[in-house]
């Protein structure tokens, strides 16, 4: 994912992003010639939507950095690395007026720092298992970075068959900022026949399970897909542990190009539907407070080069 120009009405996982275009950990070093150290780079922007009936809007726009390597150990063992920043942008209209009686939508930028290591084994020709511990910081400019880490760990089973199509099981535990949940996903790698393809088109992790992707190529340069995930976006907004989290969900249309062996672009046009804004306030306050997250449109852009 390289960087496009600024786009101001969005998709997608993520993703999107949170909903946004990282490759299933799970098959990390699994298929052969995958290339050891890949660095992406992804715009997203969101139409703006009405929160809370209307009483305010919200349009996001969002930077995504990633580093991911692979290393053979030998023939069972491989071990892989992740790094990710993200930059979003939360540009309010009316801020402050209505939302959380005006008390907590006072913020406008969240900053996302993530690492992670997966360990994959291979016993046999067939099966593959893989650990993923995952660690992250996300939080708004009213809150303090140090104060907003989250860790958790990743897991999967997967069976190849003799036709090399990848079908398996995982979950993810993820202890977020003032609240701990499992995640569990399907993990598929599976080629219907020459130009079809049923995979993931994101990494299971705090912004959601792996979602689904149906794919077509239309040449070795050329292909298109049709997807949908759930997608959750969760950081700190003041310390003690006040959080916001905006949890949705996403399909969305991909165009992908390749432009040579190193070099690929994809661009997406999603749509975010069924969203909620909840903030979780200091346990002596009143709990958990939430506001619908208008229907919106999207649109993308993710560039990836591998080295």
């Amino acid at each position: 994912m390289d960087i496009p120009p600024v786009i101001k009405t969005p998709m997608f996982c993520t993703a999107l992003v949170l909903l946004l275009c990282y490759p299933l950990d799970a098959t990390a070093g699994a298929p052969k010639g995958v290339s050891p150290l890949s660095v992406s780079v992804s715009k997203i922007g969101t139409a703006e939507a009405g929160v809370a009936d209307g009483q305010e809007s919200l349009q996001r726009d969002s930077w995504l950095f990633a580093v991911k390597s692979s290393i053979p150990l030998n023939r069972q063992w491989s071990l892989g690395l992740n790094l990710g920043y993200a930059d979003l942008d939360y540009d309010w209209r009316e801020r402050g007026a209505t939302l959380f009686d005006g008390n907590q939508n006072s913020w406008q930028q969240v900053r996302r720092y993530s690492a992670g290591l997966s360990l994959s084994y291979r016993p046999d020709k067939h099966w593959m298992f893989m650990l993923a511990p995952k660690l992250q910081y996300a939080s708004a400019e009213t809150a303090s970075l140090s104060n907003a880490a989250s860790y958790g760990v990743v897991t999967s089973a997967m069976y190849r068959f003799d036709n090399g199509n990848l079908l398996g099981v995982g979950g993810a535990y993820l202890n977020d900022i003032s609240e701990v949940r499992t995640v569990p996903y399907l993990a598929v790698n599976w080629r219907i026949n020459e130009s079809w393809r049923l995979g993931n088109p994101f990494s299971a992790g705090f912004t959601g399970p792996a979602g689904l992707e149906l794919s077509y190529r239309l040449n070795p340069s050329i292909d298109f897909g049709l997807g949908s995930s759930k997608r959750t976006q969760r950081f700190l907004v003041e310390d003690d542990d006040i959080t916001v989290e905006i949890d949705e969900w996403v399909s969305f249309l991909r165009v992908g190009w390749k432009l040579n062996r190193s070099l690929s672009f994809n661009a997406y046009a999603g749509y975010y539907f069924n969203g909620e804004l909840e903030l979780s306030e200091a346990p002596m306050d009143s709990g958990v407070r939430t506001e619908e997250i208008d229907n919106q449109t999207a649109l993308a852009l993710a560039v990836e080069y591998k080295f």
